[in-house]
């Protein structure tokens, strides 16, 4: 029986660049093979990969055969198909455990849930190997990164520097295996709330194209409308509140790829407003009158970053079979800046309704 080694597969492990989705493997049982229990079965197959850990993602739903989520002891037969999701996974072997605050809003045997502030990075990587969430959670939990026991601690999903709000992190391999299930399944509800630059032409609807690197820029992700590369992305997006030359939208993800609100946000015409690496950082829509001009500026000044909030987080929990759901509120300088937009909306209201007005409707590049 031929051995697959594990970095031939879909990985345990993902790089930094990658989002947190999970992989899948697919194994066509031989037409001439023995009876064999399915964790032996799959533990003969994939490298590296301990018969625990095996067992555990059989335990979690991560393993079917023709369909069907069955036990570890099932002896497999001919011509079974078997499906593995490998759920991400990072090393945490070489994370330097750091006192860094954490804002813990939910903590139980199985889960970890932090409200991350902006300007935290989820992860080390080049250029910012200190200070990031994850040696903040191994600071808290006073890991050893020489203790095997580091590595069972993990992130299901990551958000990006600048985005603050829910994160859940699973406390053993179990609840890793369950919630990276979960996410694969799209059965974890997850909304974010975004400023944008304009206002929707209808107020909800969903958004469906495949982000991928962009060819021209592997800084950033572009959105491949006609399904030729990249990995399909769902977003359903509501108007929550207009300010007239932008709009607080509410999203709502089915898949989570890297860049994914920003992205498609961007090819429905609605970039965030501030995302300098999506065009944000530009006066987009809007009149051409200095104290305008100077608003924007004001606005930027208040919140030098894109206002992007993980605002809410759903899921069944992995131990107890509840549904559970955790919302945090706006960091305070998303909410100044929505204080301001509805100052400016006020006295557009008071003043300038039925002025005619010179006005930017710039379109992205």
């Amino acid at each position: 029986m031929e051995n697959i080694e594990e970095d031939l597969i879909p990985s345990w492990e993902q790089s930094e660049e990658d989002d947190q989705e999970s992989r899948v493997l697919q194994i066509k049982v031989d037409p001439g093979q023995a009876s064999l229990r399915l964790d032996s079965f799959i533990n003969d197959k994939v490298s590296k990969v301990s018969r625990n850990k095996i067992q555990t993602a059989i335990l979690a739903g991560l393993v079917t055969v023709n369909g069907k989520v069955l036990k570890s002891n099932y002896k497999v037969r001919p011509n079974d198909l078997i499906e593995i999701i490998f759920p991400a996974q990072t090393d945490h072997s070489k994370v330097v455990p750091e006192n860094i605050p954490l804002d813990i809003i939910y903590e139980d045997d199985d889960v970890l849930l932090v409200n991350k502030s902006p300007g935290m990075v989820v992860h080390p990587a080049h250029g910012n190997y200190t200070g990031t969430l994850v040696n903040a959670i191994a600071g808290y939990f006073k890991l050893d990164p020489d203790d095997p026991k580091t590595a069972r601690y993990g992130l299901v999903h990551r958000i990006d520097k600048e985005t603050s709000g829910i994160l859940v992190l699973a406390k053993n391999d179990f609840a890793h295996a369950h919630l990276a299930k979960q996410f694969f399944d799209h059965s974890i509800d997850r909304e974010y709330l975004a400023l944008v630059w304009g206002e929707p032409s209808e107020p909800e609807g969903t958004i469906t194209a495949h982000l991928g690197r962009d060819p021209k820029n592997r800084q950033k992700m572009f959105a491949f409308t006609d399904g030729s590369f990249g990995k399909h992305a769902v977003t359903h997006y509501k108007l929550v509140e207009p300010f007239y030359y932008t709009s607080l939208l509410a999203c709502k993800l089915e898949t989570g790829r890297t860049h994914q609100i920003r992205v498609h946000l961007k090819l429905l015409g609605h970039t965030l407003f501030n995302d300098e690496r999506y065009g944000g950082e530009k006066i987009m829509k809007g009149t051409v009158f200095t104290k305008y001009k100077q608003f924007i500026q004001n606005c930027f000044k208040i919140m030098p970053r894109f206002p992007l909030h993980a605002r809410s987080l759903a899921f069944t929990h992995p131990t107890s079979g509840k549904r559970m759901k955790f919302e945090v509120p706006l960091p305070d300088d998303f909410q100044e800046l929505l204080e301001k937009f509805r100052h400016y909306l006020s006295y557009r209201k008071d003043h300038l309704e039925d002025k005619d007005e010179s006005v930017v409707n710039e379109k992205e590049s």
